[in-house]
C-alpha cells in the first residue's frame, strides 16, 4: 500500500484522546469513521471536536470551515460498517491491555488483508498485544500526546513482528497530518518519552523528599532553564553544544548521587496514601482548585497553539 492508497480512516474510541486524534485527521482533508461503543461517548466526543474546532478557528489554525471539517467525521456504533473500507485504523480505548486485544481480534475480522492497524498507547506492549492478531506484521503503537489535537509528536514503535513498511507507512501518513512521527528503533517499556519523564520525576521527587527544594522551586528550576532550553535544543544535541568531556565528567560525581529508586515511589505512596491526588482531590504537592486549573491549562493551550502557529508559518 502506499500513502496515496491511504483514504478511508476508522478511529475507535471518541474520549479524550481519540477525539481529537479523528479530528486531525478531518483537519487534513480525510473522511473518518470515529467508531465507539456507545451513542453518549460518541455525542460527549462531538461536542469536544465542535469545541476544539472553535479554539482551533479563533487562533486562525483552520484551513477550511468548521463545519467542513466536521462533516468529514461520521461517528458510529456499528464496528463492520466503520471498519469494512478503512486502510488505516487507530485506536484510543483504556489502557488495559486485556481490553485492547478484544478490541483488535473484532477489528481484524472486519478489514481487508493490507489495512493499518495502529494502537495509541502510552506504554503497553505492541508485541503482547498484536500476539492476538493473524496478521501482526501490520500492527504499531502510534503513542500520540496529550492534548493530541495541541502536542506534535507521535511515537511510533514497532512490536517484534512489526514490519517495517507498516512503520514507515504510519509515520508518512501522520506527518502528512501535521504531526512530528518519530519512529523508535524497538519497543521498550514506556517507550521513550515516558521513561524520560519518569527518570525526570523519580529524581524531582527525591528532591522533594530529602528537603533539598521544595515542589514549587524545583518546578520554576525546570520551567526557566531545562524546559525552555529543551523545547528548542534537545538534551542530546545540548550535550554535543556543552561538550561531552564536560558531561562525562559531571556524571562521573553526579551518578551515584541520583536517586535510583527500583520499586513504587516512597514520597508517592505516601502521598497517595493521606489522598493526596493532585487536581482529583484538591490537595497534592500544591493546593487545586477547579478554576485554578482551568486558568493554568488555559494558559498552557495558549501556549501551545501560538507553537502551532509558528510551525504553520514555517511549514
Amino acid at each position: 500500500m502506499d500513502l496515496h492508497e491511504i483514504t478511508h480512516i476508522t478511529n475507535i474510541g471518541a474520549g479524550t484522546m481519540g477525539h481529537a486524534i479523528a479530528l486531525q485527521f478531518a483537519l487534513n482533508n480525510y473522511h473518518v469513521n470515529l467508531l465507539d461503543n456507545k451513542q453518549t461517548a460518541l455525542n460527549n466526543g462531538l461536542q469536544l471536536i465542535k469545541n476544539d474546532l472553535q479554539t482551533l478557528d479563533q487562533a486562525h489554525l483552520l484551513k477550511d470551515d468548521p463545519q467542513t471539517i466536521l462533516n468529514r467525521i461520521h461517528p458510529s456504533t456499528d464496528y463492520k460498517q466503520s471498519l469494512k473500507n478503512a486502510d488505516f485504523v487507530i485506536e484510543s480505548v483504556i489502557e488495559d491491555i486485556t481490553i485492547k486485544k478484544e478490541v483488535w481480534q473484532k477489528v481484524e475480522q472486519y478489514v481487508n488483508p493490507k489495512t493499518i492497524l495502529a494502537t495509541n498507547t502510552s506504554g503497553l506492549s505492541p508485541s503482547k498485544i498484536q500476539q492476538v492478531l493473524q496478521k501482526p506484521h501490520r500492527f504499531v503503537v502510534a503513542h500520540f500526546w496529550n492534548p493530541a489535537q495541541l502536542m506534535p509528536l507521535v511515537e511510533v514503535v514497532p512490536g517484534a513482528a512489526t514490519d517495517q513498511k507498516t512503520i514507515d507507512m504510519t509515520v508518512a501518513l501522520l506527518n502528512k497530518i501535521g504531526k512530528h512521527a518519530v519512529a523508535l528503533q524497538k519497543e521498550a517499556l514506556g517507550f521513550v518519552g515516558n521513561r524520560i519523564q519518569l527518570a525526570v520525576l523519580r529524581e524531582a521527587f527525591h528532591i522533594i523528599n530529602s528537603n533539598i527544594a521544595s515542589p514549587q522551586a524545583v518546578d520554576e528550576i525546570i520551567k526557566y532553564s531545562l524546559g525552555r532550553r529543551w523545547s528548542l535544543v534537545g538534551p542530546i544535541a545540548s550535550a554535543d553544544l556543552g561538550g561531552l568531556d564536560v558531561f562525562k565528567n559531571i556524571s562521573s560525581y553526579l551518578y551515584a548521587d541520583l536517586s535510583n529508586e527500583q520499586k513504587t515511589d516512597p514520597l508517592l505512596t505516601k502521598m497517595v496514601a493521606a489522598n493526596h491526588l493532585g487536581l482529583k482531590s484538591g490537595q497534592g504537592f500544591f493546593n487545586w482548585d477547579s478554576s485554578q486549573a482551568q486558568k493554568i491549562v488555559a494558559q498552557r493551550d495558549q501556549n501551545l497553539l501560538k507553537l502551532l502557529q509558528e510551525d504553520q508559518e514555517e511549514s
